[in-house]
């Protein structure tokens, strides 16, 4: 188990979206959130109160949890100089980098010195089965994106919380290191062996009551060259009941790939449909949600009325305005 409360660590990261980890953390479990850790060029602020380690500590927190999802997961050296103090100050370390804290000769060797814990998020602990395709009771959602990072995780958090406040059955299933951070439980799909991903997903949501929903959370996005493997590992080991179409539509091209433009959600529902129906013919879109936070909330509702009337579908940003549209359609099948 991680030790709450936690610090932030939000490093030198350059932009807000690259603390996408502890901004997760921040909206989701406010609560396990004494402060946050800044390096010297960070762009990030999750609005918490910045501290220095002893600070922290004097605050109740237990854990530094590496909140920046840089391409590649990497700990870079800068990194590595703070990680090392927070372990001689009496903090335990988690991360869901691509860079296990465990693969760190010197970060092991502070560790097993100080007596801290190294909590990788990262790491598979099943032995996950190859997928079967076989039909599973109860339903199942699944957020695709025009792009990464664009909210996917968020609409599934929505979705089950509103279904949740009606007293709906409802579970949300974390596949990336951020859900997995929030809740406690879930499986790293990214660091799963290829030939296992589907399985996993399909082991991550079993056989359920008929009225039971679960969330699938999102990754990649079928248009990114870079992630596109992970999203058709939900698709198809997910079997979706209904696909959320997810959008950010302030962006001038797709995240990390400035050759590369974000398709339109009328080639994201025409793509993604089709290959969910290869695993559940019965599979419908229901709704769009639209991350909105760069948006004036005048030209927000503006926007999302004009999807609603282009894609013929219930639109909201979830966060913003809340997933009871979204919510409504899928009670509706």
């Amino acid at each position: 188990m991680i030790e709450t409360p936690y610090l932030l660590f939000l490093g030198d990261a350059p932009d807000q979206l690259a603390a996408k980890v502890a901004q997760g953390i921040k909206d989701w479990r406010p609560e396990n959130a004494v402060g946050q850790f800044r390096m010297d060029g960070c762009k990030a602020d999750m609005g918490l109160a910045d501290m220095s380690l002893v600070e922290a500590r004097e605050a109740g927190a237990k854990t530094l949890v590496i909140g920046v999802a840089n391409r590649g997961g990497v700990i870079s050296p800068e990194w590595k100089k703070v990680l090392v103090m927070a372990l001689e100050e009496g903090f335990d370390l988690a991360s869901g980098l691509h860079n296990l804290l465990c693969d760190e000769p010197d970060l092991v060797a502070v560790a097993e010195a100080t007596g801290q814990k190294l909590h990788d998020v990262r790491v598979p602990e099943v032995e996950y089965p190859i997928a079967n395709g076989k039909k599973r009771s109860g339903k199942r959602v699944l957020a695709v994106g025009t792009d990464c990072s664009v909210g996917k995780m968020y609409t599934a958090l929505c979705m089950d919380a509103e279904m949740r406040k009606r007293g709906l059955k409802s579970t949300f299933r974390a596949t990336g290191q951020t859900g997995i951070l929030v809740t406690g439980d879930g499986v790293p799909l990214d660091a799963v062996v290829a030939d296992f991903m589907a399985g996993s997903v399909e082991w991550l949501t079993p056989d359920n009551d008929a009225d039971h929903w679960d969330h699938i959370e999102g990754q990649g996005s079928l248009f990114h060259v870079s992630y596109s493997g992970v999203t058709m590992a939900l698709i198809h080991g997910g079997q979706p009941d209904a696909l959320i179409l997810a959008h950010e539509p302030t962006r001038d091209h797709m995240r990390g790939l400035p050759e590369y433009q974000q398709p339109s959600l009328q080639e994201l529902r025409d793509l993604a449909l089709p290959l969910a129906k290869v695993a559940n013919p019965a599979c419908q879109v229901v709704g769009v949600s639209v991350n909105t936070q760069h948006m004036g909330e005048d030209a927000a509702k503006a926007y999302l009325a004009q999807v609603e009337a282009d894609m013929g579908l219930p639109a909201t940003d979830p966060f913003r305005f809340g997933a009871g549209k979204l919510v409504d359609a899928l009670a509706a099948l």
